[in-house]
Parts: C-alpha cells; structure tokens; sequence
C-alpha cells in the first residue's frame, strides 16, 4: 500500500533548480530518478516508534536565500562561540541553505584537500563526487525519505583527504539556521583515501525559537583502506522541525571510524547511524548522548554491521529524558557470516527526570558466525538515590547534586569531542536542557 505524498516541487521545479547552480547532467537526472520513486517507495519503519502522522514531505520554502561572510568577524555571536579563530583554519559556514564562508589553508590545498559546498564539488570534482555520492553508502531507493532528499538536496559539503595525507587540525562545518522557513536537505560526504587521517566536527545550530521547515540529513563517510576518519556532531535543531538524520560510515582494510554524537534537537526526530565494517581488521565506535525535554518524540537507531574479519564494533549510547519526551534507543550488533574474530560490544543507559518522561533501550545482537565475541548492556532507570546522597551529605544542594550526575553521567561522550568551542557548547546544551 502506497500513501499519496503531497509535494510543493515538481520536475520542472527540480530540473531548474539543478541547472542554476549548474550542476552536471548525472546529478539532474538523479534528482529526477529520485523524485519519480518517491511516491512508490515505503516508509522507514523505526522499531517501536510510529512516524506515520509524521509530516516529512511538507514545509514552506525549499531554498532560502541568505547572506554570506566575508570574516569570522561578521559571524553571529553563538557561531564566533563556536570558533576558535587562532586553531580553526578550516572551516565551511552555511547560512540556511546558502554557502556562505569557507576557508581552508594553502598547505591543505597543496597536498589536494578538497573542502567545498555540495554544488562546487559536484561542478568541479563532478567525477569524484559521481563516484560516492549515494551509491555505496545510502541509497536512493531505501525508502521515501532517501529518495525525497536525493530530489531536493539543497545545502551540504564535500571532503576529500587523498592517499596518505594526514589532517592534524579538526575540519569545521557550521550549519546555521536562522530563517524559521527554511528546510535542510543537507548531504555530507566525507572520503578518507588510503593511509590518510582527518578529523571533522559538524555543529547543526537553530537560532531560531520554532522552525516550520523539514531537515532530511544523510552524511556519508567512506574510510579507505587504513584511514581513519574522526566524526563529532553537535545537532541543536529548533523545536517545530520534523527531522530524519542518516549518518552511514563504511571502513575498508584496517580503517577506523570513530564518531561522537551529541543530539541535542529540540524537535522531533528519528535518526540511524550505520557503520559498515566491510575490510579486515577495521573498527567503528560510535559514541552518542541525547538530551530529550518537553513532549519530544525521538528515535535513534545504531547499527554496525561487521563484514570482514577480526573486526571491533563498539556503541555506547547515553540519554537523558525530562518533561513528557520519549526516546527509542536501538542498538544492534550484526556479525555476518565470514566474519571471524569479530567483536561486537554495546551499552545504552538512559536517565528518566520525570515521571512522564520515557526511555526504552534495546540491545540486539544478531550473529551469523560462531567465532566471534559479543555482548550488550543495557538499563533505564531514575537517578541513583545513592549518588545524590552521597553528594547532598557533601553539603551540595539536590539541584546542583543531580546537575553533576547528569553531567558525569554523559561525560564520556562529551569528552571526546575534539574542539574546545564545540565541546563548550555540547555542554551549554546539556546544561541548558536539564535546568
């Protein structure tokens, strides 16, 4: 059964939207390819969570267009917070849905970084871009929600490190988000060629009170053949949005993908992170904290799938609910069959402040191979009575006795953000949201 999907854009809409920003003719007609499906394709079924009253198609504007910096100067002041101007030489700004200040350093562009807007790399690394983008990572055709942001993608960056190249310094994108119309379909697509290393943090922060817009994110991350690839993410996307999040990483030969995830939207939101350990003797952990209030609905989905051989999947998932808001965490471990040795590790504990607030944390190993290790951990629960009175016995009122649970409690995610500002503002955030 198939529900009618309403859209603002036709196929003339799409096609001159991608012919003004001159984008090649295989990207035009993945556009066109993507928006024909949309209306046969199913919708994602998150586990335990029902997304069918769920707006994902409608919003008010496609592209808002904003202004551009010249400096860091002109930045507002909660994205200055954000940048260290001394230490951050590479950085992309997006203003809504416009490119608007990019910086990377001669010596990075010597040795062949490519750091640009999704529109430049398609133009100008057409090639390239073609050969990655939405085909080994996510699909078009997964479902409704891949295929919509195939057609409308309107914002998003392109990295590529070549072989042996090593990044010391963290890359920086900022998405701001300022204009309570404007909608995100926004791809990241991060490729770390053999034997090189970067590090890369991506901040999602909404300015604005209440947002009528839609965000459809899909990042892919490909980690070549003993590259290593650190993703942090800070998402504080406003309350109204609808938001559907994809982050898809796939390591080759002795490749590692570390990401560290701070979810911090204030609207409602279904997310799935998938790392692929496809090479031998590759890793992917995965590192997350959510802060859910008010009468959020969210659902978070963490998958590694472990294909090759001697391979280490780790996921360690921290939540904090308060108010009326509900949260999904599913974690699965998938060892298939071939891949020996593997080890497939996972906790997700999630702290309830309220007595309206839920939090359900399923564990789920699912094994195909007899030689290889697992296991899971999981729990829900109020804050320990124990450590409260441990504190408070201390002199520390109850207030600030669980500010300091909590902040612990998420802590190890936290911390393994690579940027001081960033890191500054995860736990702004965090602080801001359990007040």
């Amino acid at each position: 059964m198939t529900v009618e999907t309403k859209l603002a854009l036709t196929e003339q809409d799409i096609r001159s939207f991608s012919e003004g920003h001159q984008e090649p003719s295989w990207m035009t007609e993945l556009r066109l390819s993507a928006l024909g499906q949309v209306e046969t394709l199913p919708m994602p079924t998150p586990d335990k969570t029902k997304i069918t009253n769920w707006n994902f198609t409608e919003f008010p504007a496609h592209t808002v267009e904003s202004t551009t910096f010249s400096s860091l100067d002109e930045l507002p002041e909660e994205v200055q917070a954000l940048v260290h101007a001394d230490e951050q030489k590479n950085i992309y700004i997006q203003h809504n849905n416009t490119p608007a200040y990019l910086s990377v350093t001669d010596n990075l562009k010597a040795q062949g970084v490519i750091i640009t807007d999704i529109y430049t790399a398609a133009r100008e690394h057409s090639e390239l871009v073609q050969k990655y983008f939405m085909t080994d990572g996510v699909k078009v055709n997964e479902h409704k929600l891949t295929a919509l942001h195939a057609a409308l993608l309107n914002g998003g960056v392109f990295v590529y490190v070549p072989k042996n190249v090593v990044i010391e310094e963290p890359v920086q994108v900022i998405y701001l988000h300022d204009n309570e119309t404007a909608s995100l379909f926004n791809h990241t697509l991060l490729v770390a060629d053999e034997n090189s290393s970067v590090t890369y943090v991506e901040n999602y922060l909404s300015t604005v009170e209440k947002s009528n817009g839609l965000a459809n994110i899909i990042s892919e991350v490909i980690v070549k053949d003993n590259a290593k690839v650190t993703f942090g993410t800070v998402d504080v996307l406003a309350e109204g949005f609808t938001t559907y999040v994809n982050r898809r990483g796939i390591t080759s030969r002795d490749a590692v993908i570390e990401w560290a995830l701070g979810m911090m939207n204030d609207s409602d939101t279904i997310s799935e992170n998938v790392t692929h350990l496809v090479g031998d003797n590759s890793e992917g952990h995965v590192k997350m904290v959510v802060v859910g209030r008010g009468n959020q609905k969210q659902n978070f989905t963490t998958k590694v799938i472990h294909w090759g051989k001697h391979t280490e999947g780790q996921i360690l998932k921290h939540g904090v609910m308060k108010d009326a808001a509900s949260s999904i965490f599913n974690g699965i471990g998938k060892i298939e069959f071939g891949a020996t040795k593997a080890n497939a590790e996972q906790e997700s504990r999630v702290l309830m402040l309220s007595e309206k607030a839920r939090g359900d944390a399923n564990p789920i190993l699912l094994i195909d191979e007899d030689d290889v290790t697992a296991g899971h951990a999981a729990s829900v629960g109020r804050v320990d009575p124990l450590q409260l009175y441990y504190l408070m016995s201390r002199g520390i009122s109850k207030q600030n006795a669980e500010r300091l649970v909590i902040h612990g409690f998420l802590a190890p995610v936290v911390n393994e953000l690579p940027i001081e500002g960033v890191k500054k503002q995860l736990t702004e955030v965090i602080e801001r949201k359990v007040r």
